[in-house]
């Protein structure tokens, strides 16, 4: 197991800031590095893509899942944006001390591009009690209203998962096109807008999601999903882990090293074996693992 990454203290939330996220289910702009250190995480993404991107182009948005997926296990460079201090410290603040690196899925929308979110709530679909879970948003490009940012409604976490319906549509970047079933009331939707080396917290339960892309650059960001060593994960198979802070004492799932170096995609038997005890979790039943929400 590699050693767990020390608080640095540095980008801690504020008591009023923890009280406003357990009120609101959310909390932004934090800036986990500099424009110009994410400009280069962007043009390593942007390497990534070029590298699968005949590929891509021919699936629809829902099928990209398997290269945009934990990229994390066979990447070093994203292992190094979710265990960077700056992220972790506003994490802790939120679900304590013991972190767990759960997954990381990109959402790239180009210019022009009509992909889109819909309204939803992660926690109908993961499959973790209880849902001391939380996702970091972080942006290597803008990201505003004009070019799809995500978007939240507020304070809907604390109340009542609502139903979902499965509408495959074309456009659609989650895997089923699962949305909310009734729409919900939006007079609390909020834009997470962020500037390049921002990030965002949002919690599990909240609704949420994100339009097109209306404008002529491209909106690039990493959605990383972190838990406390108290989570279950319903399903037959013990989720792949990395252990980022603190002390796991429950032993609910299976820590891994990180990659000590990139390796190409499609050789790291790490990241296959992630993908494939997710998908058996997730052929379970809905409450299972899916982990494709913006």
């Amino acid at each position: 197991m590699a050693e767990t990454l020390m608080h640095s203290g540095g980008n801690d939330l504020t008591a009023r800031q923890r009280a406003d996220y357990a009120e609101r289910g959310y909390h932004f702009p934090r800036r986990a590095f500099s424009a110009a250190r994410a400009a280069g995480l962007r043009r390593k993404f942007d390497g990534y893509w070029a590298d699968n991107r005949e590929e891509l182009l021919a699936q629809l948005p829902r099928e990209r899942y398997l290269a945009l997926v934990d990229t994390h296990f066979f990447l070093r460079w994203v292992y190094e944006i979710a265990a960077h201090p700056s992220i972790l410290d506003a994490v802790e603040s939120v679900l304590g001390p013991d972190i767990l690196l759960w997954n990381t899925h990109w959402f790239p929308k180009f210019a022009r591009d009509a992909s889109y979110v819909s309204w939803h709530q992660d926690v109908a679909y993961w499959g973790l009690t209880p849902p001391n879970v939380t996702t970091a948003w972080v942006a290597l490009s803008t990201s505003n209203r004009a070019n799809g940012c995500l978007r939240v409604i507020s304070g809907t976490h604390l109340g009542r998962i609502r139903p979902h319906a499965e509408t495959y549509a074309a456009a659609n970047m989650l895997s089923r096109g699962q949305e909310i079933a009734v729409d919900p009331d939006e007079s609390g939707k909020v834009d997470i807008e962020l500037r390049p080396g921002e990030f965002s917290l949002h919690h599990v339960g909240i609704v949420h999601g994100s339009g097109p892309n209306d404008s002529d650059d491209a909106r690039i960001g990493l959605a990383i999903r972190y838990i406390s060593p108290d989570v279950i994960q319903q399903g037959g198979r013990r989720d792949l882990v990395m252990q980022l802070r603190g002390t796991d004492a429950f032993d609910h799932f299976d820590n891994v090293d990180p990659p000590e170096r990139d390796i190409p995609r499609g050789e790291s038997a790490v990241h296959a074996e992630s993908i494939r005890r997710k998908a058996e979790n997730q052929s379970l039943g809905r409450r299972s693992a899916v982990v494709e929400a913006d």
